[in-house]
């Protein structure tokens, strides 16, 4: 395979009428630089749709198309990519994908770089030379990833996007009219009380569907414990993200005493963050997300999560689409798979971007055709995609 000779980034920006997640909350506005924090969290998340793109092409012309976190700060994830990352990718081989990131991990690890955007950055070009190394062969990603386990891959409705409870629960009703099951609300956003929304969606729901909740890191080890307590008696399949990420040791605690299982990981960039947290034997799911990991790291986690008998969910966020299709090929053959989180509110903004056949119907997720990620920005990716060099 012919070697890299050129690294592009592209920052793609789509505007939405209402903020990821939902409206507004008490107390929340939106910023100088169209950034809002949540209350709930103390997090910072944007006003608009935002990812970083790479485009990486060979000297016989060939081109893998990768993507990233871009949400805040997206000329930071460039600015790291064509400074520092580029220049060591220039005349190496997509063959080498794995050994590449390795190596780019390398450079910055003694700076303290073991995730954020340093790591993104080489997940975006991951992404794109297993692209280029799919497509040089004439084959599917997932092809090159492993043995597929299913045709379709399975999902759930994650967040209800409206304004208030009884909207939320109209909103959870439709979706159940539609066929879908299982249902995860996002806590930041449950002003009303994040008991009272889950007791309503299982009164509106009844005692088949699936329920879920994202805790945004949220609380420390006794909150979040008395929060799965008082969450217990509606049946819930987990609760997500319950304690802020540095605590690794309260993670494994609460895993061991909390009556509803726990998940974790969208934040984790490495199998070594993910060693020290399944270490513990307690998570009962982890939630790799492809935006942070890149192919090599989200395969890498997976079978550590494997060696662990830990169910995979994948996390699924705003993108354009690239990372998630990249990701839909690697849970094709995750034998340990439990379901994909399908964020609706982004997922079909993104297809719009792209040329793909990639989709989501009656619950499922249907891979791509083509080589490669069987994805390639489309006319309106570039109505929305500003070049950074």
């Amino acid at each position: 395979m012919s070697h890299v000779v050129q690294v592009e980034t592209f920052i793609l920006t789509v505007p939405r009428t209402t903020p990821y997640l939902g409206p507004l909350g008490p107390g929340e506005r939106v910023n100088s630089r169209g950034y809002l924090v949540r209350k709930g969290n103390g997090t910072i998340y944007p006003t608009v749709d935002r990812s970083v793109v790479v485009r990486v092409t060979t000297a016989d012309g060939a081109v893998g198309w990768g993507e990233t976190y871009g949400i805040c700060a997206p000329r930071a994830v460039c600015e790291i990519i064509n400074d520092l990352l580029a220049p060591e990718l220039l005349g190496r081989e997509p063959d080498e994908v794995e050994r590449i990131w390795d190596d780019l991990y390398g450079l910055m690890r003694v700076r303290g770089c073991f995730g954020g955007f340093h790591v993104d950055a080489i997940a975006a070009l991951d992404i794109a030379l297993w692209d280029l190394r799919a497509r040089a062969e004439g084959k599917p990603l997932w092809s090159l990833l492993g043995d597929r386990q299913r045709e379709a891959i399975p999902g759930y409705v994650s967040g209800l996007p409206a304004a208030t409870l009884d909207a939320r629960v109209e909103m959870a009703r439709s979706f159940a009219a539609e066929g879908h099951d299982a249902f995860k609300i996002h806590a930041v956003v449950s002003h009303e009380g994040i008991v009272e929304e889950i007791a309503a969606l299982r009164a509106a729901l009844g005692p088949s569907a699936e329920l879920m909740v994202d805790l945004h890191w949220k609380f420390d080890v006794a909150q979040a414990l008395a929060m799965a307590q008082q969450l217990q008696p509606h049946t819930l399949t987990f609760i997500e993200a319950p304690l802020k990420p540095e605590d690794v040791a309260g993670l494994i605690e609460l895993g061991r005493a909390s009556p509803i299982p726990l998940a974790a990981g969208e934040e984790w960039h490495t199998e070594y963050e993910a060693r020290l947290r399944l270490a513990g034997g307690t998570l009962a799911y982890i939630q790799p997300e492809m935006g942070h990991t890149g192919v090599t790291q989200f395969l890498r986690i997976a079978r550590e999560a494997a060696r662990h008998g830990v169910k995979i969910a994948p996390h699924a966020t705003i993108g354009g689409g690239l990372f998630m299709a990249a990701s839909l090929h690697a849970a094709a053959v995750l034998p340990g798979l439990w379901r994909h989180e399908w964020q609706h509110s982004i997922f079909s903004r993104s297809v719009e971007m792209l040329d793909t056949t990639m989709a989501y119907r009656d619950g499922h997720y249907r891979l791509p055709d083509g080589p490669g990620l069987g994805a390639v920005p489309g006319a309106r990716f570039w109505d929305h995609a500003e070049a950074v060099f």
